[in-house]
């Protein structure tokens, strides 16, 4: 994670210093089109690109932490070692949270390839009565 606040703050700065040298080419120019402006506006927009990535990475790893922390917390609410109130579900097992995670996988894999046949797949062990899971 440091290292992407680091690249953050680096292409931030980066990107600042550019703009600050657009500016200042401009005023040194009279606002003419020099070679040093074409310069100064070149870097100022590769500055910004990096700048744009940076912040795509950390939004990912944002997104990325997001999503690992909810499936935490789906785990432990499903399997009862949540500190919060109760659903009223009963909890289940983490073997049993796992083969619904991959049968729900199977079925979004099949949906988006657009087969249809998902339900049917041998290998998609999937019973929604949770009976191994009444006695838990």
């Amino acid at each position: 994670m440091d290292n992407i606040v680091d690249s953050l703050n680096k292409a931030y700065q980066e990107f600042v210093a550019a703009a600050g040298n657009v500016l200042e080419t401009k005023g040194s120019s009279a606002a003419q089109k020099t070679e040093s402006t074409d310069t100064a506006l070149e870097s100022f927009k590769q500055k910004w690109e990096t700048f744009g990535l940076a912040c795509d990475q950390a939004e990912e790893f944002v997104e990325s932490i997001k999503q690992r922390i909810g499936s935490e917390c789906l785990v432990d609410e499903a399997t009862g070692n949540s500190s919060e109130p109760s659903t009223g579900l009963p909890p289940i097992s983490a073997v049993r949270l796992e083969q619904m995670s991959k049968a729900v996988r199977w079925l979004v894999i099949e949906l988006q390839n657009g087969s249809g046949t998902a339900a049917a797949h041998p290998s998609t062990p999937f019973d929604g009565r949770f009976s191994e899971d009444g006695g838990q």
